[in-house]
């Protein structure tokens, strides 16, 4: 981070050293992530630098100094691909790094044969084998350090029969999906001093009763627990009642003296007895789960991604008024993709361990806040929009091109992972709590 620290320190902004009186040096003890827990900063992500100094340059000073904020917050380390070796060398650079500033850092494993569906984030690794050897690569090099490991977003959220492509196109099952995060989870979870997390999707998405099932076949118990709303802009609010639930209905079919046993199914969720888009509802499901937790203990942790629900999700409303004037068809339509570089999204909590809510280890920034989900377009299946009702000068006028452009945006989007320098400055701009 010492590009990032140079233009703090010429900002005007103070920096901790590692270790210094004013930031805790605890690391977790053994698999539970202790609540004073100093989370590692990563080296400035590729392009923030750059915009930073473009505003420096610019005379911007306000926003180069809360874009350099961000950068000084704790995020996650993706492992997303390369050979074993490759894997191996960077997991030991970040553990190096993470020692210099006496923090724990958070790594994101990401290498599933057939990830994403292959859509924006297509990759991983090529077969089943190929993916173990590079996982065992992963664990040698974390060996018996400290480090908190998510195991695979959307690994277990979308499964292979969820993607709807041909075998001939996608030749991979939901068995092996399952026995490779199992794979992953216990080889990554030998080390005593790791945190292992699986994918437990975020609380606009899969039901209660179905990741439940999910994370189970996975082994779940065999690891800490589980992440919820990775790159997404669900609420605090909703994720921790969203990961109650689970470890509730967890506890539950895994009672052999519970009516529940074995049936996850008859667990309640976000869309019943609630309204999954109305929170006012889901204190009913809540309700259900003291009336019918029975004598079952909820012991099944999680950690919530908070780096981009500062202002919650985009209900995309706003394109339904003056001066876009989109259909309600198309509002419905931006709403479905909302997950996808939306406009109006804000940095959110900071990252912390002392979180104060029973079984939820952490906040993290997980997502790297500034990146891009995609080219989010008309192509990709994530916008739609009447261009007769708005347009601007400049914009595509012909239907290829319309396409694959971002109207919310006004261009086409970065590839998923590059920096999206308008996004960023809106993250930082609408950050609640605010930086600066």
């Amino acid at each position: 981070m010492a590009a990032a620290a140079a233009l703090v320190l010429g900002l005007g902004l103070t920096v901790l050293a590692p270790g210094s009186a004013s930031a805790s040096t605890a690391v977790s003890t053994g698999h539970t992530i202790s609540p004073g827990t100093r989370f590692f900063v990563p080296p400035p992500a590729d392009g923030s630098v750059q915009q930073i100094a473009g505003l420096v340059k610019s005379g911007d000073l306000k926003d180069a100094k809360l874009l350099t904020e961000m950068e000084t917050v704790p995020s996650a380390v993706w492992l997303t691909g390369g050979t074993p070796a490759q894997v191996g060398r960077q997991v030991r650079t970040t553990l190096a790094e993470a020692a210099l500033e006496r923090a724990e850092p958070v790594f994101v494993v990401y290498d599933i044969p057939g990830r994403d569906c292959s859509e924006y984030s297509a990759g991983g690794a090529a077969d089943q084998a190929a993916y173990q050897s590079w996982i065992d690569a992963v664990a040698s090099a974390v060996g018996r350090a400290h480090a908190v490991l998510l195991v695979e977003p959307d690994a277990l959220g979308n499964e292979p029969s969820d993607c709807n492509l041909p075998t001939s196109a996608y030749p991979y099952t939901d068995a092996e999906r399952t026995g490779e995060v199992g794979y992953a989870a216990g080889a990554l979870e030998k080390d005593p001093n790791t945190s292992v997390y699986l994918d437990g999707t975020n609380a606009h998405w899969q039901a209660v009763g179905n990741i439940t099932s999910r994370l189970l076949a996975a082994g779940v118990q065999q690891t800490q627990g589980f992440f919820l709303n990775v790159s997404n802009f669900r609420t605090n609010a909703e994720s921790q009642d969203y990961g109650s639930w689970i470890s509730d209905c967890i506890a539950m079919v895994t009672d052999p003296a519970h009516w529940a046993f074995g049936h996850p199914e008859y667990c309640a969720s976000q869309y019943y007895p609630a309204t999954v888009d109305d929170f006012s509802t889901w204190s009913q499901t809540t309700a259900w789960y003291t009336q019918n937790l029975g004598g079952a203990v909820p012991t099944t942790h999680y950690v919530v991604d908070t780096s981009r629900n500062g202002q919650g999700p985009n209900t995309m409303a706003a394109y339904g008024a003056s001066p876009y004037d989109q259909s309600p068809a198309t509002v419905a339509a931006l709403m479905q993709g909302n997950w996808c570089n939306p406009t109006g999204a804000g940095l959110g909590v900071r990252p912390t361990a002392s979180t104060g809510v029973p079984l939820l280890d952490a906040d993290l920034w997980v997502k790297t806040p500034g990146q891009s989900d995609g080219q989010c377009d008309a192509a990709g299946g994530v916008r739609a929009w009447d261009y007769t009702a708005y347009t601007q000068p400049g914009w595509p006028t012909d239907a290829t091109a319309q396409a694959q452009f971002d109207p919310l945006w006004g261009q086409v989007d970065p590839a998923a992972g590059a920096w999206f320098p308008a996004q960023a400055l809106q993250l930082v701009r609408l950050a609640a709590p605010k930086l600066g």
